[in-house]
């Protein structure tokens, strides 16, 4: 009776090659991917480790000095806006004072009392102008101020992202503040076309305030002796 072939024992040949785990090729890429990136070149660049914590440090102070600027405004618009209606308020007091003291007032009378009058409330308005003047004033340098912070914080911001993507190929003397001090003297340079529409808009409240001023004056001399 002839042997089945299956029943035959199967012999292997041990290899000497080490078994390969089939995760290895994708750690090794991972590793290959990690030394190469930008981040992992700049930690190992002293210089452009240094200059990226430099330029974050001065990142938040940009943030700090904007955040400040903007609660500075926010208080000249608080300020300017109280006053303002401190003016309108004490005018109009003075006026429906005024009207009630023409009916008792001599015609006669009017010709010499009629000045004392006009002369308090020109003197309260240009006092209470040039504190809303102040106000203002002090509200536009802030915002000059805070538009220059947040120029030369964009610059900065684009200076890290390009850092971050190039890493150690990237150009260490390059300097954010150049970069924006260049943009915001183009930008100055087309605003001299337009800075009397710009002073005038800026200085709007107080002009009004002025014209209202110019105004009373003549209307105490009409309430009196009209």
């Amino acid at each position: 009776m002839a042997a089945d072939p299956r029943d035959a024992h199967v012999v292997e040949i041990p290899s000497d090659a080490p078994p390969q785990s089939p995760a290895l090729p994708s750690i090794v890429a991972a590793s290959a991917a990690i030394q190469h990136h930008p981040l992992t070149q700049i930690s190992e660049s002293p210089g452009h480790l240094l200059l990226l914590k430099l330029w974050q440090r001065e990142e938040d102070l940009h943030g700090r000095r904007a955040a400040a600027l903007e609660s500075r405004m926010d208080a000249a618009k608080r300020g300017a806006f109280e006053l303002s209606s401190l003016f309108f308020a004490f005018h109009g007091l003075s006026l429906t004072l005024l009207f009630a003291s023409s009916a008792h007032l001599p015609h006669r009378a009017c010709r010499h009392t009629w000045w004392v009058p006009a002369a308090l409330s020109l003197s309260t308005s240009l006092v209470l102008a040039c504190a809303v003047h102040a106000r203002v004033s002090g509200y536009w340098d802030a915002s000059r101020r805070l538009t220059r912070e947040r120029g030369e914080g964009r610059a900065l911001a684009r200076c890290m992202q390009e850092l971050r993507m190039k890493g150690a190929s990237f150009d260490l003397s390059k300097q954010p503040h150049a970069a924006a001090s260049t943009k915001r003297m183009k930008s100055s340079s087309v605003e001299v076309t337009w800075r009397p529409i710009a002073w005038v808009s800026r200085n709007l409240v107080t002009i009004a305030l002025l014209c209202v001023a110019g105004v009373v004056v003549p209307c105490c001399k009409f309430i009196l002796c009209g």
